[in-house]
């Protein structure tokens, strides 16, 4: 990551660099102008004094005036040989700088070298309408040589200084920026560094920055510091609301236990509630057929006391055997059968109490268990003027919880004869079960009054009742959805009828899995 600092102190350099270069180009085209335009004009200026002095010279065949008159124009620079030629193109006089060669007259231009040459005339007439390259009526001609390395040189020592120039500049203001820079940069530094502080200690023991002189960065700091006191009351803030959020977490939590504990005892209640009323109607139930059974055995008894008198007096007569026979055979008819009704209902409420106290796990057949079930519920349905019509698949072999079946029908019993019907009105309920793909299918409805539309989706909720201080807890149905998905592993529903009543569609495994009821 390229920090800003070099960002703009690259930025700055660039732009004054491009600045100075642009200018140095300008310079450089401009001096290589001015050098150009020197050396055009040293050569036309050399041609016209060499025009002037030499055809006097020349006419008058003083070599040495030649040689004066050609090694003056030696002194530019530009300069590097004269030659003097008579008419015929020889040699007269020829003076070379020092530092030159001799080298014949180029018959090609050369760039580097170049030579101009002009005809001397005597008579000026003639020269005036004569060309300057013209041999007609001329004495001689003169070539003059001249060399760009003058020019060359300067435009490279110019070049060069510009480039110093440039790197100097550059390097001079690289050092300002740098020092510039480092007063903006050193408070943004601490300033850093407090924020790095400040996020490793959490801003309990961050220290605040020292005021600055520098009017802008002194209000940043003092901003900075009073962050830091905001959040410090902040934090303290927040550590007291910790900690009243622990104190009601630890009140909330044994609240909490609390609730559950009541709530599983009001449960058990709610299960020896209905196991109680069960045993009461069947106790009810019993007494009738015990009732007769005693009767009858009392009147046999009686009868057997008569004819066993009568037996011992040796009074009895055929009559008396008859009517003791008579009287025996409706006793034991009697007996018989009130005794097996007993032993009936004894082993249904048995086998249903059992199973409700004890939650074991076993195999079982539905449609015969759902009839125990009913009919250890007759007492309780009789009373309420109720009748329960059954309808099972034959050979639906369960291998469940069939106390928790048995607790989940009888609560939707009880709460369908404390809910459904009017008081002293008769109604009727059907349980229609059958089994699909290991999945067995119930159907509780009956023709009562319905659940009321607004409290459909409240009726599992715990402790919702509406029938609250006559005698209804709200945990009837509750129960019931904890049993059916939490412990047989299925769903429940509850809709009302199109026409009357309501319903509660059960959907449990036909094989309890072995985690729901763990």
């Amino acid at each position: 990551m390229v920090s800003i600092r070099l960002r703009l102190i690259a930025l700055f350099v660039l732009l004054v660099t491009v600045t100075l270069a642009g200018f140095g180009v300008y310079g450089q085209l401009r001096l290589s102008s001015e050098l150009e335009q020197r050396f055009a004009d040293r050569q036309k200026e050399a041609l016209i004094r060499l025009r002037t002095s030499l055809p006097t010279a020349l006419w008058n065949y003083d070599k040495a005036q030649t040689e004066r008159i050609i090694q003056a124009e030696l002194e530019p620079i530009e300069v590097t040989s004269v030659t003097v030629l008579d008419a015929k193109s020889n040699v007269i006089a020829k003076v070379l700088r020092k530092d030159s060669k001799d080298t014949p007259i180029p018959t090609t231009p050369d760039a580097n070298n170049p030579s101009v040459e002009a005809a001397l005339f005597i008579d000026p007439a003639v020269e005036a309408v004569a060309p300057a390259n013209s041999d007609g009526a001329s004495i001689g001609r003169v070539v003059v040589t001249f060399s760009r390395a003058y020019i060359d040189t300067a435009l490279r020592a110019a070049l060069t200084g510009r480039l110093v120039e440039i790197l100097l500049l550059d390097g001079l203001l690289i050092i300002a920026l740098t020092g510039s820079l480092n007063v903006v940069f050193k408070p943004i530094a601490r300033l850093r560094d407090a924020l790095f502080d400040l996020a490793a200690q959490d801003g309990e023991d961050a220290k605040e920055l020292p005021k600055s002189n520098q009017k802008e960065f002194g209000e940043v700091i003092e901003g900075f510091n009073q962050t830091l006191r905001k959040l410090r009351q902040v934090i303290a803030r927040r550590a007291q609301a910790e900690e009243a959020v622990r104190v009601a977490a630890a009140r909330t939590e044994v609240a909490y236990k609390d609730l559950q504990a009541a709530q599983e005892s009001l449960v058990q209640s709610e299960k020896l509630a209905g196991l109680g009323g069960m045993v009461a109607g069947v106790a009810h139930e019993i007494n009738t057929p015990v009732s007769i059974v005693v009767t009858g055995a009392t009147v046999l008894d009686m009868a057997t006391v008569q004819i066993r008198k009568a037996v011992a007096e040796g009074n009895i007569r055929k009559s008396d055997i008859t009517a003791y026979l008579d009287t025996a055979s409706e006793s034991v008819r009697l007996i018989m059968g009130n005794a097996e009704r007993a032993a009936h209902l004894i082993q249904s409420f048995k086998q249903v109490a059992v199973d409700q106290t004890s939650d074991q796990r076993r195999p079982f057949d539905l449609k015969i268990y759902l009839q125990e079930l009913t009919t250890s519920l007759q007492p309780s349905l009789r009373k309420a003027r109720t009748t329960v019509e059954l309808v099972c698949d034959e050979e639906v072999h369960m291998d469940s919880y069939p106390g928790l079946l048995a607790q989940v029908l009888t609560n939707l019993t009880m709460n369908a004869i404390t809910h459904a019907f009017a008081q002293d009105t008769p109604g009727r309920i059907l349980i229609a079960a059958h089994c699909v793909n290991d999945l067995v299918f119930l159907a509780f409805s009956d023709d009562g009054m319905g659940i009321p539309s607004e409290h459909l989706g409240k009726i599992f909720d715990p402790f919702f009742t509406t029938r609250r201080g006559q005698g209804g807890t709200g945990l009837g149905l509750h129960i019931v959805f904890n049993i059916v998905t939490k412990q047989l592993g299925g769903s429940i529903s509850a809709h009302n009828n199109p026409h009357r009543g309501a319903c509660f569609n059960l959907c449990v495994p036909r094989v309890t899995p072995s985690a729901a009821n763990a």
